[in-house]
């Protein structure tokens, strides 16, 4: 014979309440149908995890989810499990679904590895870059400083990955881009809180990495690189501890 379900705490009931605002703030972001739905709700999903819409350790509703994204509940189970597998949910027996909270040592590990990998990739972007590779590193890092001077934590998050992704395409290494793809969405996911006080600092960095590009300086290149990636990985450091 079944239990009865016990009714919701005040604390649950309050949690819910925060979490349907959190996505009701968001931009509508109903899914594209013509995509297969299992793919687009996990991308979905996930863009608003990694963006922070749904922040480290907030509890995920099926419901108020496929209610966000105009699907139903079967495609969201599946998603979350997927990102369970993957390290972003967490799978709690008798409570459910929440956002994954990293700890100091998964943040510091792969924020680590980020900066060898990007290290490596400003070398070889160095040595073959171009004018016109270098016109858009420009153009990229005028949208950063634009998003900085509007304080947009979010078009500062985006610009930062798009001026870190045309050095790796500049590099021009598939492996070496391979790798740093499997790091990206993780690295957006901890520099979104550091974005506005990282922000000028990061983009007078870049500026001088985008010198050190264009004069086809390899080695200046990649201890800038290195440089860069490391304030970065110092400054979450910093920010967890307070």
């Amino acid at each position: 014979m079944s239990q009865p379900k016990s009714p919701p705490t005040s604390a649950g009931t309050a949690a819910r309440r925060a979490a349907r605002e959190s996505l009701s703030g968001a931009a509508a972001r109903k899914v594209e149908r013509p995509a297969p739905l299992r793919q687009a709700v996990y991308d979905a999903l996930l863009e608003l995890i990694v963006n922070r819409t749904l922040q480290p350790g907030q509890h995920l509703v099926e419901i108020d989810l496929a209610e966000h994204l105009g699907v139903s509940r079967q495609p969201v189970r599946e998603a979350l499990q997927r990102l369970q597998t993957e390290g972003w949910v967490d799978l709690r027996p008798a409570q459910g679904a929440f956002v994954h909270t990293p700890t100091d040592e998964e943040a510091d590990q792969l924020l680590g590895v980020r900066g060898v990998l990007e290290t490596y990739s400003a070398k070889l972007a160095a040595e073959r870059a171009t004018q016109a590779d270098v016109d858009d590193l420009l153009r990229l890092h005028a949208n950063g400083v634009n998003a900085l001077k509007d304080e947009d934590a979010e078009q500062l998050v985006t610009a930062n990955a798009a001026f870190h992704a045309h050095i790796t395409k500049i590099a021009g290494n598939a492996v070496l881009a391979e790798m740093i793809a499997t790091v990206d969405r993780r690295v957006r996911w901890y520099y979104a809180p550091l974005a506005l006080t990282r922000g000028k600092d990061a983009w007078d960095e870049h500026a001088a990495l985008i010198e050190a590009v264009k004069a086809n300086d390899a080695e200046t290149a990649g201890r800038l690189m290195g440089e860069h990636t490391e304030r970065t990985r110092q400054a979450y450091q910093q920010a967890t501890e307070n």
